[in-house]
C-alpha cells in the first residue's frame, strides 16, 4: 500500500478523536512491532475516545485492535542506528524503525492537526460556558430557597434569633413568678404572726387584755 495514502487517511480519521501530536509507522519485522502504528494525542481522554472509536473497525481488509501504549516518549523508542542508517539488526531491532514520510504529506497533517486543535479549543469554551450557566443557575436556585425561607420565616438565622428571644422571655417570667411567690410567702407570715382583732366566732381570738373584760361588754 502507498505510504502516502495511508499515512494521510490514517492521521486524518485520527483527528476526529482529538489532537494528534504525533505518528509513527513501524517498518519492522518482529512479532510485536510489525505493522503496528503508535499515535500520541494531546491527552488521556482524547486517546481514550481514539482507543474505543477504533476498537472492532478495519482497514483495508484487516482488523484494527488499539490499545494503550507504555511508551511516553517516542524519541526515547526509536533505533538511532536506523535513522542513522547503520542498524544491523534489521526488521528484527526491538527498536522503532520508523518510516519516513514526505514534506507535503506533514505539510497537510500539520494543517489537520491545527484544525483539530481549533475544534478542541471551542468545544472547551463550550463546556466552560456549560460549566459556568450550571453554576449560576444553582446559585440561583439557592438564593431562591433561602428568600422563601425567609418570607415564610424558617430561614436559620432568624429562628435563632426567635429562639434566644423566647429563652428571655421565659427566664424573665420565672423571675417574676418567683418574685410573686416570695412576696406573698412574706406577707402571709407578716399576717401568721399578726395578733387577731376581730369580734366575731367564739372569743378564742382575743388577746389576753380583751379576755380580761366580761362577755356582758362586747354585748352592750
Amino acid at each position: 500500500m502507498n505510504l502516502k495514502i495511508f499515512f494521510e487517511e490514517v492521521f486524518e480519521e485520527l483527528c476526529k478523536f482529538g489532537v494528534v501530536e504525533e505518528m509513527n509507522v513501524c517498518d519492522n519485522l518482529g512479532d510485536h512491532l510489525v505493522g503496528n502504528v503508535y499515535v500520541k494525542f494531546s491527552d488521556e481522554e482524547e486517546a481514550d475516545n481514539a482507543l474505543k472509536g477504533l476498537f472492532g473497525r478495519w482497514y483495508a481488509g484487516r482488523p484494527m485492535v488499539p490499545e494503550f501504549s507504555p511508551v511516553t516518549d517516542f524519541r526515547e523508542a526509536r533505533c538511532r542506528q536506523y535513522d542513522e542508517g547503520t542498524c544491523g539488526r534489521g526488521g528484527q531491532c526491538n527498536f522503532m524503525h520508523v518510516r519516513y514520510v514526505s514534506r507535503d504529506v506533514m505539510t497537510y497533517c500539520d494543517k489537520l492537526a491545527r484544525k483539530a486543535r481549533r475544534v478542541n479549543r471551542s468545544k472547551s469554551r463550550s463546556r466552560s460556558r456549560d460549566r459556568r450557566k450550571r453554576s449560576r443557575s444553582k446559585e440561583r436556585d439557592r438564593r431562591d430557597r433561602d428568600g422563601r425561607r425567609s418570607r415564610r420565616g424558617d430561614s436559620p438565622g432568624r429562628s435563632g434569633r426567635d429562639d434566644r428571644h423566647k429563652d428571655d422571655h421565659e427566664r424573665r417570667s420565672n423571675r417574676r413568678d418567683s418574685r410573686d411567690r416570695g412576696g406573698r410567702r412574706e406577707r402571709h407570715e407578716r399576717d401568721s404572726h399578726r395578733p387577731s382583732s376581730s369580734l366575731q366566732g367564739n372569743g378564742e381570738g382575743r388577746s389576753e387584755r380583751d379576755q380580761s373584760k366580761p362577755e356582758s361588754y362586747y354585748q352592750q
